[in-house]
């Protein structure tokens, strides 16, 4: 790979993987016709192994610029094109719950196995699937971020107690608290809807004086992190540190929780935000390391 290329809002990542991967980055032309169309135009890419680093957050208005983006690199001669997501979106809907429903998983691996040549992205939010290999065709390196989450814990927490969201994050939390020899917790979540959470958090009154950590792959809604801070006040608990990979923060989702009152929220730079604390730039540039 010999030339990067930043999606716009990604220019921030793109430029420090340039600097870790010794690779210049450039940025593509890109501009919205009257009627919404999207216009791209690409420099001289003939013979170059080229990589877009385009986090797929609000995936409905990027996805089909990128795929034009791809299709005219290979036009103008690239030798090949791939693609750096640090969030990878499309994977709620990984079978059908409902006669005539979308399994939109892998419609959308389909179009982007279509579209690039190898993918690097950062936990993506599994269920069902196993690997990435069983919806997509292309190859894949799949980062993650517990180590620098954890590493990021150790440096800024004082006695930790690691919160996972519920029963099936009990293996990631476990990770990130093993590595730094902390306590770990799941909550017992009733979901009602989106944005109603009800959470309980089992056996807490086992370690008094330790800082709650909420932590959680894909910060959205963030209504199960703002019922597990008022469970713990209801404790009188220490306000807790909030932690989340993916910083999505739908709509009012970020007001929401700061109204919360967390001792502070801390997000990986997986896409651009001003949480964002915990660089997965290095192991980023490692997973790429592994395809190219």
């Amino acid at each position: 790979m010999n030339l990067l290329l930043a999606w716009p809002g990604n220019e921030t990542l793109a430029q420090s993987l340039g600097l870790a991967l010794s690779v210049p980055v450039e940025s593509p032309v890109t501009r919205r016709f009257p009627d919404g169309e999207a216009y791209l135009r690409v420099g001289e890419v003939r013979g170059r192994d080229v990589a877009i680093v385009a986090s797929l957050d609000r995936p409905d208005e990027k996805t089909l610029p990128l795929l034009f983006l791809a299709d005219a690199l290979r036009a103008e001669g690239a030798a090949s094109v791939g693609l750096i997501a640090p969030y990878l979106a499309y994977l709620r809907q990984d079978r059908q719950f409902l006669r005539g429903e979308a399994v939109t998983s892998r419609t959308f691996a389909r179009l982007l196995s279509g579209a690039f040549q190898w993918l690097v992205t950062v936990d993506p939010h599994l269920h069902r699937y196993h690997s990435l290999g069983e919806i997509y065709s292309i190859e894949t390196a799949v980062v993650h971020a517990a180590p620098e989450i954890a590493a990021w814990i150790k440096a800024n927490v004082e006695s930790p107690l690691v919160i996972g969201p519920d029963s099936e994050s009990e293996q990631w939390v476990s990770e990130i608290a093993g590595a730094i020899g902390a306590p770990y917790a799941t909550l017992e979540k009733t979901r009602r809807g989106d944005r109603d959470v009800e959470v309980t958090i089992p056996r807490i009154e086992r370690w008094p004086g330790h800082t709650p950590v909420l932590a959680d792959d894909i910060v959205s809604t963030g209504r199960t992190m703002v019922a597990a801070i008022g469970r713990l006040a209801e404790l009188k608990r220490l306000a807790p540190v909030c932690i989340g990979v993916h910083a999505i923060f739908a709509q009012d989702a970020w007001q929401a929780l700061m109204a919360a009152k967390p001792a502070r929220i801390a997000t990986c730079n997986t896409i651009e935000h001003p949480t964002n604390a915990i660089d997965l730039t290095a192991a980023l540039a490692a997973g790429i390391r592994k395809l190219v």
